[in-house]
């Protein structure tokens, strides 16, 4: 009997073995095959399993939300840590990741576009998505037309789409588009299909084509300006729910530290008076722009992470650091006065290594809400609350 799915979508029986394809309740039989059970459902989509988009559409609703959670707790359990208390598990609907990174390849006359498979640099041709916002998908057979004349035989290009509040960001990476026709034809693409940004790399980084209008994107109802490529939530689901959390999370204080702090996910939601640090220079003037209020500044945390002298200040911290988390970070928060944190994080193995360092400074693990924003895929997300 499978009993849970492992990290990386297996499913496990209690004594060990493992099955791919399988979920909790499925019998794994003598020959290898899994005869399924309550919550092995059919999987939507016709790509599944070979797209590497999707690991786990075999499972129902209620499994797959046991395995984001598991995947936490599993993480938590590793660092010798107890277990704290587990908010419902919020799982972003079908059909609602609002940016994707496909890839393209020219063979002889057809165009592949889609995810790679998974572990493997095939491209998955992609003619249903159970994942993407409408808007994207609908861009896929469009832009097989579009590349055609500009991707190099056998040679894979990047389609990154980013759905902004004026319509769609789409950035091109690694085609050749330096003759009229490819520029004319750019141009008619973006006009026909409401582009909101086009642009292209060609190793010298992205270079805009189109875009009538400055794009941005909404973040609590603060138009941003959107960089090229920049980082955001997959679903704009996930983000309220993560939003949320951190509410939750830092109460009513009024001076609040967001570390890592990005386009201001966070900072351009909360009250009071907010302090945000971010690596990334593009990010930084972004949010300048958009809350002017804000006292932002450009710093890298994994090389300058805030002091313990410098945490003092602030009634609770939030951070959103990227999936190697923020070690450097938490070692100073560990040793600081800080009454609230709210940690968010993509990586349950890094975030329970910094918890550890947390707790053993003194805080605890008040709750933690767990987060499916990459539907049916292994990538878990959480948001924790800290307290002394």
């Amino acid at each position: 009997m499978i009993v849970r799915v492992a990290a990386r979508g297996d499913g496990v029986t209690a004594d060990g073995r493992f099955a791919a394809l399988a979920a909790p309740g499925d019998r794994l039989l003598a020959d290898g095959g899994v005869e399924p059970g309550p919550h092995h459902q059919v999987p939507p989509c016709r790509h599944f399993p070979a797209c590497g988009g999707c690991q786990l559409q075999h499972l129902d609703d209620e499994s797959y939300a046991g395995f984001v959670r598991d995947r936490i707790a599993a993480a938590l359990d590793a660092q010798g840590l107890v277990l704290p208390d587990f908010a419902p598990v919020h799982l972003s609907p079908p059909a609602t990741r609002r940016r994707a990174s496909l890839s393209a390849q020219r063979a002889g006359r057809k165009v592949l576009l889609g995810f790679r498979q998974e572990r493997s640099h095939r491209i998955e041709d992609m003619r249903e998505c159970h994942i993407l916002r409408p808007e994207l998908f609908a861009l896929v057979a469009p832009l097989r037309a579009l590349l055609g004349p500009m991707l190099a035989e056998k040679r894979a290009a990047t389609v990154k789409m980013t759905l902004a509040d004026q319509g769609v960001d789409l950035l091109l990476e690694g085609i050749a588009a330096d003759t009229l026709a490819t520029s004319e034809a750019l141009s008619d693409f973006a006009q026909r299909y409401h582009i909101a940004r086009l642009s292209i790399d060609d190793g010298m980084g992205p270079q805009t084509r189109w875009e009538p209008v400055p794009v941005t994107i909404a973040l609590g109802g603060t138009p941003v300006p959107l960089p090229h490529d920049a980082f955001l939530q997959p679903t704009a689901d996930g983000e309220a729910a993560l939003t949320s959390a951190v509410r939750d999370a830092i109460g009513d204080a009024g001076i609040v530290a967001d570390l890592f702090a990005g386009l201001g996910t966070f900072a351009a939601q909360l009250t009071g008076k907010i302090y945000a640090a971010e690596a990334s220079r593009d990010a930084v003037l972004a949010l300048k722009a958009a809350r002017p209020g804000l006292f932002v500044e450009h710093r890298d945390l994994y090389r300058r992470p805030l002091t313990k002298a410098e945490l003092d200040r602030f009634e609770a911290v939030v951070l959103d650091p990227p999936r190697a988390g923020a070690e450097a970070q938490a070692g100073e928060l560990a040793a600081s006065s800080v009454p609230r944190i709210a940690y968010v994080s993509c990586n349950p193995a890094s975030f329970a290594r910094d918890a550890k360092l947390l707790v053993a400074g003194g805080y605890r693990i008040a709750r933690v809400t767990p987060v499916g924003q990459f539907r049916w895929s292994t990538h878990v997300e959480l948001a924790a609350a800290f307290t002394r």
